[in-house]
């Protein structure tokens, strides 16, 4: 079976999911967690491409990033798993695979879907259940942009930015977003175009892949409910990812 070829193009943004092999832990204590995001900003920075949003779970990660270049995030995400992996190996003195497979990566409307894709990230601890808040984690991206803490990972996108001119005011609109509940279909939307790795746009949008690509795309629209159940950060419980 032909392997999908990825789609990462320049200047707009990608939702990239990478998990554990089998749904195995991928971090073990503090110490991984740490050098996972410091291999991610090497090679973000050698490759010229920009994070605007993370999490690291126990057994996935979440990256929201735009490339300078068509194969930047491709040279990113190879570069980061086998340099994460030759330090697990060593580390637990182990050895083969630790990923499932290529990443999932979903090329993101940047106008319907970014800020959106930013919440879905940032809001994967409380759908796990392993926070009620997603400030109480410490692995995203949300202190940075909620409290402006410094993240030498982060770059701000130019939709973040516009949430307000003012600094502070900006934080503040932020956290407001967080007060919502997570739309349901808006969820599975997200979930959806990152599990089979497509664009996740309007018609528009999708047509301006399409062109850029050179490849006729199925659109991904209204996804099916497949995987998510109940009120996001509410009593009853969805699956992480």
């Amino acid at each position: 079976m032909t392997r999908q070829r990825r789609m990462f193009l320049a200047g707009v943004p990608s939702h990239v999911i990478q998990r554990g092999n089998n749904r195995n832990a991928c971090f073990f204590n503090e110490q991984d967690y740490l050098f996972y995001l410091k291999f991610l900003g090497d090679a973000c920075l050698r490759y010229n491409v920009s994070l605007h949003a993370y999490v690291l779970m126990t057994n996935h990660i979440h990256l929201l990033m735009t490339p300078a270049d068509d194969g930047a995030t491709s040279r990113v995400m190879h570069s980061l798993g086998t340099r994460y992996v030759q330090y697990i190996n060593k580390r637990y003195r182990r050895s083969g695979t630790l990923w499932e497979g290529r990443p999932k990566d979903s090329l993101i409307d940047t106008r319907n879907y970014l800020l959106a894709c930013y919440r879905y990230i940032e809001l994967n601890p409380v759908r796990a259940g392993m926070t009620r808040h997603p400030g109480e984690y410490r692995w995203s991206s949300y202190w940075a942009h909620a409290f402006g803490r410094n993240d030498p990972l982060i770059k701000d996108h130019d939709e973040f930015l516009a949430l307000h001119p003012d600094h502070e005011s900006r934080q503040r609109c932020y956290r407001e977003l967080f007060t919502e509940e997570f739309p349901i279909a808006l969820l599975n939307k997200i979930r959806g175009a990152a599990s089979c790795s497509r664009p996740l746009g309007n018609a528009r949008f999708i047509q301006q892949v399409e062109a850029a690509s050179n490849r006729g795309l199925v659109r991904i629209d209204d996804i099916g409910s497949a995987g998510a159940t109940g009120r996001v950060g509410g009593a009853r419980r969805v699956r992480s990812e």
